[in-house]
């Protein structure tokens, strides 16, 4: 993992918003994962994508002036899977891992433990990075949060 970091890290070179941001995710995906007991190889793909779950934000700013999620969503799994190539991830890991840089931001059909609890780790560091108001945040709370860690952190930092 400290090497997929360490590249991710170079990627954004000069971008300490993005850089923090997805060193954020990491943690609290790692937290919820371990939490939760989920098995080594689905914490191990986890853990990956929520290092590069937003990798596909620097070439939709460049393409296209924007950092919207479904261009993220798009353009991030062709980036991510070059990365994890050169790195020690297997196939089988790199497949799930694109996936889940391709729908991070899709909230509706979430399959798998990894899916969402890199989508509840997104939103809790999202909720505090976009000064979401109190009406977002209980929406998110009763509609996003399905893990009982997910639901106890975002209770606990943000008094739900």
């Amino acid at each position: 993992m400290k090497h997929l970091m360490s590249e991710m890290i170079k990627y954004y070179e000069g971008d300490p918003k993005r850089t923090q941001h997805f060193i954020k995710v990491h943690s609290f995906s790692k937290l919820i994962g371990e939490m939760e007991g989920i098995d080594e190889e689905q914490q191990r793909i986890l853990e990956a994508a929520a290092l590069v779950h937003d990798i596909g934000i620097k070439k939709a700013e460049e393409e296209y002036g924007s950092s919207n999620g479904k261009l993220q969503e798009q353009l991030g799994p062709d980036i991510a899977r070059e990365m994890l190539t050169n790195l020690d991830y297997t196939e089988k890991e790199i497949e799930r891992i694109c996936y889940l840089v391709g729908h991070h931001h899709t909230y509706s059909n979430i399959n798998g433990i990894d899916y969402q609890i890199l989508v509840e780790a997104d939103f809790l560091v999202n909720i505090y990075e976009d000064e979401l108001n109190e009406a977002s945040i209980q929406n998110a709370y009763k509609n996003i949060f399905k893990t009982n860690t997910g639901k106890e952190i975002c209770k606990t930092m943000y008094c739900v």
